[in-house]
């Protein structure tokens, strides 16, 4: 129940999205020109859930540069596909169901065939946005958070490097926003 309630109040905050002049100056706080621009493009709802990370993890008193960089353009390769709110809800409800394009025979389908792709493309949002983030001149460590921001981690370990200690917190983060 609590993951319906989740999901509604994603939609929701997409198709309701700000953006406050107080956010705005929060992005400009904490990236470099380049890498606003980056957040500039992405759909308002993804730069609220981004504003909303960042938020969760100032709020748990995390301060290291490439974190928050990252908490901000985890989701900035998503502008590679955009998707409309009530498509990426029903990829959360096809995940919910398994195979589902196979069963459908979707492939079949030219339009369905066309569909898949974009979703995949979408899928593929930590690459792209990774990518994006090098080439406007991301520190590295940022550049890796967002590569692996939906990478499965094992249990935490007392010896873990930084960059998975810091992953972890934005996984965290991202998960409960």
């Amino acid at each position: 129940m609590f993951r319906l309630f989740y999901r509604f109040r994603q939609f929701w905050w997409a198709i309701t999205a700000r953006i406050q002049e107080e956010d705005r100056a929060l992005v400009a706080r904490i990236l470099p020109p380049g890498a606003q621009a980056l957040f500039w493009r992405m759909a308002p709802g993804d730069q609220r859930h981004s504003l909303a990370v960042l938020r969760t993890l100032l709020a748990w008193g995390e301060t290291h540069p490439a974190l928050l960089q990252a908490a901000l353009l985890h989701d900035v390769g998503k502008v590679a596909s955009p998707l409309a709110p009530w498509e990426r809800a029903l990829i959360v409800l096809g995940k919910a169901l398994g195979p589902w394009p196979r069963r459908l025979g979707c492939s079949r389908w030219p339009i369905l065939r066309r569909w898949i792709r974009r979703v995949r493309r979408y899928q593929a949002h930590p690459e792209i946005g990774a990518a994006w983030a090098l080439e406007v001149g991301c520190d590295p460590l940022t550049v890796a958070l967002i590569r692996r921001h939906q990478d499965p981690l094992d249990l935490p370990r007392p010896e873990e490097d930084l960059e998975t200690r810091l992953l972890r917190r934005l996984q965290q983060a991202d998960r409960i926003n």
